[in-house]
């Protein structure tokens, strides 16, 4: 019989926990944010467009701070600390931005922080957050960076994160907590508890029977009743009675005010001095803890707000009518209510503490059918779990010898949050969709990698409801050009910077190989290749990448605004083109030619574009040329390679025919994209033009025979003065270099080190007595 190993051993242990103790979940649906003169409060209500869907609304004290949120999508919970705002999807995979900003409110940023599985339990203290992913229990923390969880996290519910420090429930209520503040980590106490809540520099927690323990730099003491829910701020704490009714104390003898002192309500959140709570009665918001709001503590009057996260079961009861807020199979849970132990005694100032709503049961009690965990159903529990351990034991022994007898192939697929392998030279799908299971989308997957590596760090996010604010909703007269799998849009932000918005479309109309319909998997690679491609490359002369958006099935990425059109335009297009002389042609395949040398020769890893052509190529008011659209672009083969091998792409005419004859892609292959473009910019041709009997045609099989019978002149575009003494050579020069880089085999084409010496030499001669022969270009073979 085959022998299991340690992971499969505690693989086996870990799936039998689960069934004996199922995890809780933990989010909360209000959130707080502080800086020096605005408060922000947000909730989730229930969403007009989406029934039974929650919207993140949010109003700020005073006004000044506008977050702005898209309606259409749904969050299940949110976080927030000084100067931010997290909001948690309802998607799948799960998705968490962040809104952060400056005092007054108008230094909005806009960024995405996580893509993955399920957060099952989220909490922040005033600068950090840390989530619990689902399935793996794994504790993941942001804006912390000196924190590791490693291996020691063993929490599962009840997050509550503090100034360097995070605690959280084992699964058998134990109290677990991580970090460096040494006053909260060496104290916690002894026992088992229900909830537990943070402040900036202490904890508390409830015990089963509704008891409150309190550990390091507490401000106040502590009131002695039967809680089940607790809010600590900086300095300042609020407990919710089993009754519903609140209790606070803290610096400056400071209580609740008098207005709330009979409210009921089912759930609080705190934020520094700021303290807020949904009522019972009609599930309207209300705060406390300043001038503003103790005048006026109404938040969200008459509009009802969500009590609580939607979730598939509860660990205690229900809350009535949990269906006018959640989907089908989901419930909103409420806070579990101790059900024995004495009623403590009442610390005189705490206040009265109302009635209990039931009778309490004496010691005597406490062993008898009324107590859940009494001998009896101890035992029960207990053979019920080793019952099911014995059954899942013998199904896997069964399971093991039938893969002895017909053999079974079993793969180790590693951690859920282990970054998968970048995309890499020859499987350009197949590497991307590592076997990583549950296996997210490839999007999401990839776009997660880029996030976590923090490769996409000096990007920003923007919300797709900005970008249709400023596009008119992506209108047409906003709309400038087409791309690799997308359509471009010019556009002037809020902050009066003007920008090209590209938008990825499932189906375009273009030259691409392949044909003109894709589908969203080729969108969403085209997508993620521009981004994690120019996320790491800065060259002055490639085009450079302001930010991105992906919500929902759009995606858009925004670039600088290059205000003067491509060079297709310029040489296809525009009647009056600034580019009418060869030194300034010139110049812009000198200036293009240097952007594909840097992908080729200083990138790393070195990167093929796979797409050269005129309308790639960008151009501003002095004639500067830069390099665009890495929709196709691909990684370069590693030093012991030569190609890759993979289906040939790219735009007819600009094709490398050996790459579309062979399949074996190359940077020569760039270098013949590139040939075809200087050919254009020589004799105005595009790629693929009609002759003067209408028939389609080449410009490489037209132009490239004059120029090596040294007739290059009966081709020059004629729109273009006709050069000068200093000119005529090394316009000559520049058609040689032209059909040298078009040449069928690659090996007997120049690399794009080669063409950029001489590009600069025939730029040189535009301006100087020329010296040159045909022989010059000979070394680039």
């Amino acid at each position: 019989m085959a022998i299991l190993s340690p992971k499969t051993h505690l693989f086996f242990f870990l799936v039998f926990i689960s069934l004996c103790f199922p995890p809780i979940s933990s989010l909360s649906t209000l959130a707080i944010s502080r800086t020096s003169n605005h408060t922000l409060v947000c909730a989730l209500i229930s969403s007009s467009s989406f029934p039974r869907e929650s919207s993140l609304n949010c109003t700020s004290f005073p006004q000044g701070i506008q977050i702005p949120l898209n309606p259409s999508v749904p969050f299940s919970g949110m976080v927030g600390g000084i100067g931010f705002l997290c909001g948690l999807t309802s998607s799948d995979p799960t998705v968490m931005v962040c809104w952060r900003f400056s005092n007054n409110g108008t230094d909005l940023t806009y960024k995405r922080i996580y893509v993955g599985p399920l957060l099952t339990n989220l909490d922040s203290g005033n600068s950090q957050i840390c989530g619990i992913v689902n399935g793996t229990n794994r504790l993941q923390c942001w804006q912390w960076h000196e924190f590791s969880s490693s291996n020691r996290s063993l929490i599962t519910s009840n997050l509550a994160v503090g100034q360097d420090f995070v605690c959280g429930l084992l699964r058998l209520g134990q109290i677990q907590c991580l970090g460096s503040f040494r006053d909260v980590i060496d104290a916690v106490p002894s026992g088992n508890y229900s909830e537990i809540a943070a402040g900036s520099q202490y904890a508390c927690a409830i015990s089963r029977n509704g008891s409150l323990a309190c550990w390091g730099k507490m401000v106040g003491e502590k009131p002695i009743d039967r809680f089940k829910s607790l809010a600590l701020g900086d300095t300042r704490s609020c407990a919710l009675r089993i009754n519903g009714t609140v209790v606070c104390w803290g610096e400056n003898g400071f209580t609740l005010p008098s207005s709330l002192s009979d409210a009921s309500f089912e759930t609080l959140e705190a934020k520094q001095d700021i303290f807020c709570g949904i009522v019972t009665s009609n599930f309207s918001l209300f705060c406390w803890g300043n001038d503003i709001f103790n005048s006026n503590p109404a938040v969200f009057n008459g509009v009802e707000v969500v009590p609580g996260p939607c979730t598939t079961s509860c660990p205690c009861s229900r809350l009535p009518n949990y269906g006018r807020f959640c989907g089908q199979e989901l419930m909103i849970c409420q806070h579990c209510v101790p059900e024995f132990g004495e009623n403590p005694p009442i610390v005189s100032g705490s206040g009265p503490s109302p009635p209990p709503l039931f009778p309490q049961p004496t010691p005597s009690q406490w062993t008898g059918s009324s107590d859940p965990w009494n001998t009896r159903n101890v035992a029960f529990l207990v053979v019920g779990c080793v019952g099911s351990f014995m059954i899942l034991s013998v199904l896997v022994i069964l399971f093991l010898k039938y893969c002895k007898i017909r053999g079974c192939r079993v793969h180790d697929s590693g951690r859920l949050d282990e970054a998968g392998t970048p995309p890499q030279q020859g499987s350009q799908t197949s590497q991307v969709q590592d076997q990583v299971g549950p296996q997210l989308p490839v999007l999401e997957k990839r776009l997660n990698q880029l996030i976590s590596m923090g490769n996409g760090g000096h990007l920003q996010e923007f919300s797709l409801l900005v970008l249709l604010q400023v596009t008119n909703n992506f209108s047409e007269e906003h709309k400038i050009g087409t791309g690799s799998f997308g359509s471009v849009y010019h556009a002037t932000l809020e902050d009066g910077r003007e920008v090209a918005i590209k938008r990825a479309e499932a189906s375009a109309s273009s030259s691409y190989a392949g044909g003109s319909k894709y589908r969203q998997e080729d969108k969403d690679s085209a997508f993620l290749n521009e981004l994690e491609f120019l996320s790491r490359l800065n060259h002055k002369n490639l085009v450079r990448l302001l930010g991105y958006c992906e919500d929902n099935n759009e995606r858009v990425l925004v670039f600088e605004y290059r205000n003067n059109g491509t060079l297709h335009d310029h040489l296809h297009r525009l009647e009056n083109s600034p580019l009418t002389s060869w030194t300034a042609r010139i110049k812009v395949a000198l200036n293009a030619a240097r952007g594909v040398e840097y992908l080729h020769e200083y990138a790393v890893p070195t990167v093929i574009h796979r797409d050269i052509k005129s309308s790639n190529i960008l151009l501003d008011t002095n004639g500067n040329a830069k390099v665009s659209d890495f929709g196709l672009s691909l990684l370069g083969p590693q030093d012991d390679e030569t190609h890759l091998s993979l289906r040939a792409a790219g735009t007819v005419g600009y094709m490398d025919p050996e790459y579309y004859r062979l399949q074996q892609l190359t940077t020569k292959s760039d270098v013949y994209s590139f040939g075809v473009t200087m050919l254009e910019l020589l004799s105005g041709y595009k790629a693929i033009h009609k002759n003067e009997n209408g028939v389609p045609r080449n410009v490489v099989d037209f132009v490239v025979p004059y120029i090596v019978q040294d007739e290059i002149h009966r081709v020059l575009d004629r729109r273009v003065p006709p050069p000068t003494p200093f000119e005529i050579e090394a316009v000559s020069y520049v058609g040689y270099l032209a059909a040298d880089c078009t040449t069928l085999e690659g090996r007997d084409r120049p690399t794009m080190t080669e063409i950029v010496n001489n590009l600069e030499r025939a730029f040189l001669a535009c301006l100087a007595t020329p010296n040159f022969s045909r022989s010059n270009t000979d070394s680039s073979k």
